[in-house]
């Protein structure tokens, strides 16, 4: 015992240095541990945070639905009043519109690309949301339908309106924080030919070749649905502008015949060249 603790010191006092890495070791150890800890801790408040705002807005909903429900039916009636199902009507329609601004907007994508991100949790509860209201969703606010029917979409609309406004906040919170540097570059990149490719000041080969640098630059960081490029290809092929320059001659009077000559010298200004657009098979 005694030869260990002399060995020990003697160790300590030749490689005393070797306490300064090691400290450094094991304070990184534990920052990761306590980084990771507190991401956890994070992502765990945040989803009790959904869950009990989920489960708020559908408690108001039902205590909506009872609060109205009286004052405008009978409570014996089966069949729900078509006003509040046009109401739930409207509020489905603007949250979907909403989504669909993202979706086929590119330039949204680009600046908010986690919101067309299934694999991100708070979007993909909010994908779920919208099925489930879709589902429950009446076919028409004429129809006879029961109240228990009008309770569960009523809950099912809540669910949805809560799930996009939390979806929406950590997409733009996120923006491309989960993109690698060189990836970021490239979105900036896809982001300025953006703004040549629909800009009606340019020719339509500078928008036809802009529209094809953003589909590479975006290849591989952000699927592009067929509505999307649908929407981007009729932006880039819009004609350009009619030229207003030309001066206007009265109607019924011959032109000037000093500027006849004039007129004929000058040669026309060329048609732009039309590039075909690409629109790849697989997006």
């Amino acid at each position: 015992m005694d030869e260990f603790i002399q060995g020990f010191w003697a160790f300590a006092g030749n490689y005393w240095w070797l306490v300064f890495p090691i400290m450094g070791i094991a304070g990184g150890a534990a920052k990761s541990w306590e980084r990771a800890a507190k991401r956890r801790h994070e992502r765990r408040l945040e989803t009790l945070r959904v869950k009990a705002e989920i489960k708020t807005a559908q408690l108001e909903a039902r205590g909506h639905a009872k609060r109205v429900g009286p004052a405008i039916v009978d409570t014996t009636a089966s069949v729900a009043p078509n006003t509040l199902l046009e109401r739930l009507f409207a509020e489905h329609d603007e949250i979907t519109a909403r989504w669909l601004d993202y979706e086929l907007d590119v330039a949204k994508l680009i600046a908010f690309p986690a919101m067309s991100d299934g694999r991100q949790p708070l979007v993909a509860a909010f994908l779920r949301a919208k099925r489930t209201a879709d589902a429950l969703r009446p076919t028409t606010a004429d129809g006879a339908v029961t109240e228990q029917q009008v309770s569960e979409y009523l809950d099912a609309v809540g669910a949805y309106a809560v799930a996009f406004e939390i979806a929406e906040k950590d997409a733009r919170r996120l923006r491309d924080s989960t993109f690698t540097e060189p990836e970021r570059k490239r979105l900036d990149r896809a982001q300025q030919l953006l703004k040549v490719a629909v800009d009606e000041s340019a020719t339509q080969a500078e928008r036809n070749i802009a529209y094809k640098r953003v589909r590479d630059e975006l290849d591989g960081l952000i699927l592009l649905s067929d509505e999307a490029v649908q929407v981007l290809e009729k932006q880039v092929a819009r004609e350009l502008p009619a030229s207003t320059g030309a001066a206007s001659t009265t109607t019924g009077a011959a032109p000037d015949a000093a500027s006849a000559p004039a007129a004929s010298d000058t040669p026309p200004a060329p048609e732009p060249e039309r590039m075909p657009l690409r629109k790849d098979e697989t997006l």
